[in-house]
């Protein structure tokens, strides 16, 4: 899409402003690519975003806007709202109460644009935990604010890198505890959702695919029961249910697969088995997605970068491909809202 024309109106958080986040904020604002596919408003301080702009010695035009559609909209100029909490630069690289305090704030003025549609969807910069604590914020990040604040049905992360989407059943677990939070039950609550949230990124008649657990999906008994008693059986409920869902599929072979175009989602059992599949494929080119909301959030799938904020050397790439993915799904999602499970 042409600048200025048809682009949907996207909120930027910068994240923890100790971190990388406005660093990476600001150099994606210069990609044309990024630029051109959506109006973007960034919501921070105008103190932060001046520190990020010194830091890079990038000489742009700060544009305080009172309402998102206000924004010019154009190269050498940051349109953002003033969120008023912190007036002066911050250290990087250090936790802090006010790195977690602004970023919370950032990240809730961002939300309440998109609940009343002056901005379609977010884009986010990496909050830190350790100063979200420190600010004695009730949640422990994005994910638990967004669910508190915006959820429309049971959220789930979805992770895009080129033609593959990955879900997850099960994330922060320890190894020893991921075959036991495996069950029939909640494979066969994910994969309705899975195959909802894959229509309202525009799939007409997504299939899924659900990765194995075992090597070679467990060798019928060989390597482990798991497929055979909890996998499959689920599988092949969903499949009654009306759902095209196949698996389940081998671990080495099914996200390749999905690569190549075979699946249009996979379900991933677990933390890594998604997360090594997608960063190996491209590592800053991953963009999270947070799906089941009243709106599409994307982000970066790194963190703070606390060890390098403020020396001007952080990759933006992730930020770009974020911002280019809500432009090319945030007005789907919310076209698509009201779509319904087929189970």
């Amino acid at each position: 899409m042409s600048e200025g024309n048809e682009q949907p109106i996207i909120g930027l958080t910068v994240g923890d402003p100790a971190g990388i986040g406005p660093e990476i904020v600001i150099k994606a604002l210069q990609n044309d690519e990024a630029r051109a596919s959506i109006k973007s408003v960034v919501y921070a301080d105008r103190a932060i975003l001046q520190q990020a702009l010194d830091t890079l010695k990038i000489d742009w035009t700060l544009n305080a806007v009172d309402h998102p559609s206000a924004g010019r909209f154009e190269k050498g100029c940051v349109d953002f709202v003033d969120c008023g909490i912190l007036d002066g630069p911050i250290a990087y690289g250090e936790i802090s109460a006010d790195g977690g305090h602004a970023g919370y704030g950032y990240l809730n003025r961002a939300i309440d644009g998109a609940l009343s549609g002056d901005v379609v969807g977010l884009a986010t910069a990496p909050l830190n935990k350790e100063s979200l604590q420190a600010a004695k914020v009730p949640h422990i990040d994005h994910t638990s604010v967004l669910n508190e604040r915006a959820a429309h049905r049971l959220p789930m992360t979805l992770f895009v890198v080129r033609k593959m989407k990955i879900f997850f059943l099960t994330r922060h677990l320890s190894f020893r505890e991921i075959a036991d939070a495996i069950t029939h039950d909640s494979i066969v609550e994910y994969l309705p959702l899975c195959d909802l949230y894959l229509r309202q990124l525009g799939a007409d008649d997504p299939v899924l695919a659900v990765a194995a657990l075992n090597p070679h999906g467990g060798e019928q008994g060989l390597f482990g029961r798991e497929e055979m008693e909890v996998i499959q059986p689920a599988v092949a409920e969903a499949q009654k249910q009306g759902l095209n869902v196949r698996g389940p599929v081998p671990a080495d072979s099914v996200f390749h697969q999905a690569l190549e175009g075979r699946y249009d989602g996979v379900l991933s059992l677990y933390h890594d088995q998604g997360h090594i599949a997608s960063k190996t494929v491209d590592f800053h080119g991953t963009v999270s997605f947070t799906m089941g909301l009243k709106f599409l959030r994307t982000s970066v799938d790194h963190g703070t970068a606390f060890d390098i904020a403020g020396t001007g050397i952080a990759d933006a790439h992730g930020m770009v491909e974020t911002m280019k993915a809500a432009g090319q799904y945030a007005q789907v999602v919310r076209d698509r809202l009201d779509m319904e499970p087929i189970v």
